[in-house]
């Protein structure tokens, strides 16, 4: 064999290892969508947040963010949590680049809605979300857990761990507190809930909160939170802090497990 064969021999080989022909695809980001249903949360208030994300999906501003982006698509899953071991995969991870995509996706999440579940593990939803981008399909510029709820975490391993773990995947952690003051919630209700995932619940690159407090802001929170998302805005944070007489320093992040420890035997004498 010529040396210029084998020369080119050598390029074919390095090219087929460059490029494999299954290589994942890429997209801007890839979205977890984690929505709490524990329950807390009212029948109504379940409605409200599926539909919510169903419209902010389909709005006009979300598309242009998508069709808008470096690649121009994106992969997301829409997964409701409660405990630790309590999340339902409602839509599986999805590629969308279009109106038509987008629309598809959010018909699916108001396909059916599903009564609640029990608890709130934000660590086992932030540790769940952690193996499901293994199984995405494919390869984003970034990857983002958009993570909603109406309370601290109060099951499962600390919040703390379970974030710093994410964090140190490069992954970002945004948050949407429900700050809404209704239904079973109110014996768990953390007035600070928005300083709690400040502290406790978001971090990583361009990290931002945006609590809702009342329902009827709850489908512009989402809209402006996916198009924030999807366009990878270099931001700092976004905050409305409501306390600000509080410092950062301190902060109790096991807030949640004591309100569970002081209501349980009150409202769950069963419960060990």
């Amino acid at each position: 064999m010529s040396g210029t064969v084998k020369f080119m021999w050598r390029i074919v080989l390095l090219l087929f290892l460059a490029f494999p022909a299954f290589a994942e695809p890429e997209v801007d980001v890839e979205l977890f969508l984690a929505v709490d249903v524990s329950r807390s949360m009212t029948p109504a208030e379940l409605e409200i947040q599926r539909r919510g994300y169903a419209e902010a999906l389909r709005s006009n501003e979300v598309i242009a963010a998508i069709e808008g982006g470096l690649i121009g698509a994106i992969a997301v899953t829409f997964v409701e949590w409660a405990g630790q071991h309590s999340q339902r995969v409602v839509v599986p991870w999805t590629v969308i680049t279009n109106r038509e995509q987008a629309h598809a996706f959010a018909a699916r999440i108001e396909t059916e809605f599903n009564t609640a579940l029990r608890r709130t593990s934000i660590s086992g939803a932030l540790r769940y979300a952690r193996a499901s981008f293994e199984e995405s399909g494919v390869r984003g510029l970034r990857r983002v857990i958009d993570i909603s709820g109406d309370g601290p975490n109060n099951a499962g391993a600390p919040v703390l761990p379970a974030r710093n773990l994410v964090l140190q995947e490069g992954i970002t952690i945004n948050g949407l507190p429900l700050m809404t003051k209704e239904g079973m919630g109110l014996a768990w209700h953390l007035e600070d809930l928005d300083l709690y995932y400040q502290h406790c619940v978001i971090g990583g690159p361009g990290a931002f909160s945006i609590p809702v407090l009342d329902w009827s802001e709850f489908e512009a929170a989402v809209k402006k939170k996916l198009v924030l998302e999807i366009a990878g805005l270099p931001l700092e944070r976004i905050w409305r802090v409501q306390n600000q007489g509080m410092t950062p320093e301190g902060y109790d992040c096991m807030i949640g497990e004591r309100i569970w420890e002081r209501n349980r035997g009150r409202y769950f004498p069963d419960v060990q």
